[in-house]
């Protein structure tokens, strides 16, 4: 951050939503665990910082069967607290300080550049089919969460992230370990009365839905079959912790183990 940065505080919603305006210059900070190791290896800089740990944005608020979480909730709010694959995804990031820090708003933004943390929520966010409400230029919008991720947060501000409790739901993984789990790999599934939605995460800069996967089930499918379909839906990358060729290799038997996971849940 430069000497001559500016910094807001916002002490509630709106007061953040006015300070954002339409995005412009604007950098967000929620827990400081993605922008600050940036800003102390002198790899970016800030000239708005707006810090969000006073507008009133965290908390986690069910209403029936809604789950609303405030875009400032710290993720270890969220282990326990919420359903799978959602829980179990929170409670495997980073350490349990970091997961007292980090927001589940700026994971969900986290990600996009080869070397860059990717976020670990966006597949779980993807098999719950969350919506993301967000505001920026052109005041409040409401999409689902595979559309915001596709159009990069950008101009955007998260404040809430809701989405219809599922009827079960798996979460399993592939790390590296450094200081902490590094997610090579991840894969989420989610059962609802709309059917199961299936989401891959760590593949790439952003998490994807696993169609192809899902419709191989509905049309009977083995859980290995329909496994082996998932490389139609995602083309995994390289990055600073796996190469491509790995996560190719690695992937189908991980969505075998999320799927056979999942049918245990029901048994």
């Amino acid at each position: 951050m430069s000497r001559t940065a500016e910094v807001l505080i916002p002490a509630s919603v709106d007061e953040a939503v006015s300070a954002f305006g339409d995005g412009s210059g604007v950098t967000v900070i929620g827990g400081g665990t993605i922008v600050m190791p940036e800003l102390a290896g002198r790899r970016t800089s800030v000239s708005k910082a707006l810090i969000l740990s006073r507008a009133g944005l965290a908390g986690i608020v069910r209403d029936g069967g809604t789950v609303r979480i405030g875009a400032a909730t710290p993720l270890q709010a969220l282990v326990g607290a919420t359903p799978d694959p959602l829980s179990t995804a929170a409670q495997r990031v980073g350490d349990y300080e970091i997961r007292g820090q980090a927001t589940i708003g700026g994971n969900l933004c986290a990600g996009r550049g080869r070397d860059t943390p990717r976020g670990d929520l966006q597949a779980p966010l993807i098999a719950l089919a969350a919506s993301v409400r967000t505001v920026g230029a052109g005041g409040e919008q409401v999409q689902p969460v595979e559309d915001f991720l596709a159009s990069g947060p950008g101009g955007r501000l998260v404040l809430e992230i809701e989405f219809l409790e599922p009827t079960r739901g798996v979460y399993v993984s592939m790390g590296r370990p450094h200081a902490h789990v590094y997610t090579v790999l991840s894969v989420a599934c989610a059962e609802s009365a709309d059917g199961l939605r299936v989401a891959i995460g760590s593949a790439g800069p952003i998490g994807a839905r696993a169609i192809s996967v899902e419709r191989a089930l509905a049309d009977g499918a083995s859980p290995e079959n329909a496994a082996a379909r998932v490389l139609d839906d995602v083309e995994p990358e390289d990055d600073a912790l796996a190469s491509a060729w790995y996560r190719r290799k690695a992937l189908p038997k991980l969505v075998f183990r999320a799927l056979t996971d999942l049918a245990k849940e029901s048994a």
